[in-house]
């Protein structure tokens, strides 16, 4: 096991066939897709063509979320990470979004903001990126708290995919300054 980033709890690695279980029990929760399209996976199948498509862009993109581990006891609970968006969203394109998902039994323990800090210092200290961007869905105040605790600039609303949306973005300079 290859670990990509660790944190005072958290250890983050790539995502591996090994985790359908992991991936299963957190995209078939209907209160984690609550801001997600409230269309959870039902099926092992499922949580495996899920992996597949983020170690997809692994090979494609050279990035792609991680899975999450507590590092008391490499217990998966959830992923973390950037992803590479090549289609248009907000008017933006060709653009690395931080995102993060935790099974419902990790939420508000500050995991995500560890998680989703640990991936910014990445971004911008080991990709060397100048900006990073995030979205969530109006009411999705959890994300919300975590983004805006991050430094990330809420700069509006905008809908993607019929579902009304918050930006977010911070330029390395921003990061820095925090």
């Amino acid at each position: 096991m290859k670990i990509i980033i660790e944190t005072e709890r958290l250890l983050i690695r790539e995502l591996l066939p090994s985790d359908q279980e992991g991936i299963f029990h957190l995209d078939s929760d209907m209160d984690v897709h609550e801001f997600l399209g409230k269309n959870p996976i039902k099926t092992i199948e499922e949580a495996q063509n899920v992996i597949e498509f983020v170690r997809l862009q692994y090979k494609e993109n050279g990035i792609g979320r991680w899975a999450v581990l507590l590092k008391e006891n490499h217990q998966f609970i959830g992923w973390a990470g950037l992803k590479l968006y090549k289609e248009s969203i907000n008017g933006h394109q060709n653009f690395y979004d931080l995102g993060y998902r935790f099974i419902k039994n990790f939420w508000q323990k500050g995991y995500g903001y560890e998680a989703a800090k640990a991936c910014l210092d990445y971004a911008f200290n080991e990709m060397r990126l100048k900006s990073v961007y995030a979205h969530t869905m109006i009411g999705n105040e959890g994300s919300k708290r975590i983004l805006e605790k991050l430094g990330m600039k809420n700069t509006g609303t905008f809908f993607h995919e019929e579902d009304e949306c918050i930006w977010f973005e911070i330029t390395k300079e921003e990061y820095n300054q925090l």
